[in-house]
């Protein structure tokens, strides 16, 4: 049973120890009413309002302006708390003021006047990700699972916030479609092999230019192309094909290692060959024109003395003969004695096998001398002539 309920206690006794009605010494809870004015002398203290007119009706008047003020207080340091913020280095602000854009704010303390004031506040200079992977058809009509990722960061706050309500999602579609676009007028091989990059730097291009239809205020960094593979179902097949295309081009580099060795060389000697035709061309024609400017001088040297020039060429003759040959035959003057054989290879060579010296007739001797002096003297008579 509760303590106030009527006849539930005899003794009439509240839950802090006191009683009800009784004299005495009374012990109860604290008077509310009584602290609250004492609240309200002090606040009354605090704003000017401090001399009591007595009874309830001068606590009641000073207490209502107190309370006004303290509330104009805290909502004066709310709105101050709300109104002023700070820019980060790394940051920008964009106000509106009504609905309409205002100012662009950078780093630093600032202040804004809500509610007729909202701020949007961004980094600007955080470099962003965004991940797309999904199954694409290629140009000749095969279906690949192409991964992406694209790098970007805010670079127009004012268009970011703005012109786009939700910029970040625009710009997952237009990944989207610049990648559908690019993958499908590429072919298959150039997507899962060498033809990545260049796929990368075609959907930058292409996701920039819808970015900056849109007016999205948001640059493109990078563009990475990972790998590309073929949906699981086939890929033993396209597996196949790899391997396929591998030894073609292994094969094809094997060509081409070989035509660089034998080519060169077979234009080498036809190089050689032609070079050595060009000699053998330019000795024949040289030769052939000293031989008619010696025909030309000749012709003019025998008209004005054919007897000496008949016999010098006799004589040239006959040296040119004899300095090639090892044989000598020696005749008498009047051409009916006997011949005689000197072999002088074999005596040279006999001299040098041989210490002991080589023993020559002495009509043979003789017949040597007699020829030798008759040479020189026919030399002799040639030479006074052209002098003459």
């Amino acid at each position: 049973m509760a303590w106030n309920e009527p006849g539930g206690n005899s003794n009439n006794q509240d839950p802090w120890g006191g009683r009800r009605g009784g004299g005495g010494d009374k012990k109860g809870p604290p008077d509310l009413d009584e602290a609250f004015r004492k609240l309200q002398d002090s606040l009354n203290g605090m704003f000017g309002s401090g001399k009591k007119r007595g009874g309830d009706s001068g606590i009641g008047k000073g207490g209502g302006f107190g309370l006004l003020g303290i509330g104009l207080a805290v909502l004066a340091a709310i709105w101050l708390y709300s109104a002023v913020y700070v820019v980060d280095e790394q940051e920008q602000a964009v106000v509106l003021r009504f609905g309409k854009y205002y100012e662009t704010v950078g780093p630093g303390l600032n202040i804004y006047f809500p509610p007729i004031d909202r701020k949007y506040m961004e980094n600007v200079t955080r470099e962003r990700a965004y991940t797309k992977q999904g199954q694409m058809l290629t140009e000749d009509e095969n279906i690949v699972e192409v991964p992406l990722t694209v790098q970007y960061k805010i670079t127009n706050l004012q268009d970011f916030v703005l012109n786009v309500d939700q910029p970040e999602v625009s710009l997952q579609h237009a990944t989207d479609s610049a990648l559908r676009h690019v993958v499908g007028s590429t072919a298959m091989d150039q997507v899962l092999t060498e033809g990545r990059e260049q796929m990368a730097v075609d959907i930058k291009e292409r996701l920039q230019r819808f970015l900056d239809i849109y007016r999205t205020g948001i640059t493109v960094t990078q563009v990475n192309v990972q790998s590309a593979a073929a949906p699981r179902e086939v890929q033993e097949a396209f597996d196949d094909v790899i391997r396929a295309r591998e030894d073609e081009q292994r094969a094809r580099n094997q060509a081409e290692s070989y035509a660089n060795g034998v080519v060169p060389e077979a234009r080498g000697q036809a190089q050689r060959i032609i070079e050595d035709a060009n000699g053998y061309r330019d000795e024949v024609v040289s030769r052939a024109k000293g031989e008619a400017d010696r025909f030309t001088k000749l012709v003019a040297e025998y008209r004005k003395a054919p007897e000496v020039t008949r016999q010098r060429l006799y004589l040239d003759t006959m040296q040119e003969v004899y300095s090639n040959t090892s044989k000598v035959l020696v005749s008498g003057k009047d051409g009916q004695s006997n011949l005689l054989y000197l072999p002088l290879d074999k005596m040279v060579e006999g001299s040098r096998t041989s210490s002991a010296p080589v023993s020559v007739p002495a009509s043979a001797n003789d017949a040597a001398n007699r020829a030798a002096a008759e040479l020189q003297q026919q030399q002799t008579q040639l030479r006074s002539r052209e002098s003459r």
